[in-house]
């Protein structure tokens, strides 16, 4: 009696590890993926306000920004750089500065989006009255 039970249940280890280790491996990407997505929302953040410091000074320009901005993405993260857009306004009175980008895929189809955005106060000379 005892060697039918052993018997019923040979391979039933197998088939609980075809099944567990997908998900398992799933998971572990899943965890993968969101580390990709909060560094490339750190990064782009930090994009904007590095293109907002080089555009905000007195001599600077909305091109200036932008240039900064794409260089520091380019220098800390090819993969979000490729796919960046960024965006600069600068006026007498603020300079705006907004980057977008797509974080390296792990986890097959699944498309994550980062953005950052910065804003300071044009520098610009007054004289002492």
């Amino acid at each position: 009696m005892l060697r039918r039970q052993q018997r019923g249940e040979r391979g039933d280890a197998a088939v609980e590890v075809v099944l567990a280790v997908p998900v398992l491996l799933l998971l572990i990407m899943l965890v993968i993926q969101a580390g990709l997505w909060f560094h490339g929302s750190q990064l782009a953040e930090a994009a904007a306000q590095e293109g907002v410091q080089a555009g905000r000074v007195e001599n600077g320009s909305a091109a200036d920004a932008e240039r900064r901005a794409r260089d520091f993405l380019g220098r800390l993260s090819p993969s979000v750089a490729s796919t960046a857009q960024v965006h600069a306004v600068r006026t007498a009175e603020v300079t705006r500065v907004e980057v977008t980008g797509q974080v390296q895929q792990v986890v097959p189809g699944l498309v994550l989006t980062v953005s950052g955005a910065a804003e300071a106060p044009t520098e610009r000379f007054r004289e002492d009255r």
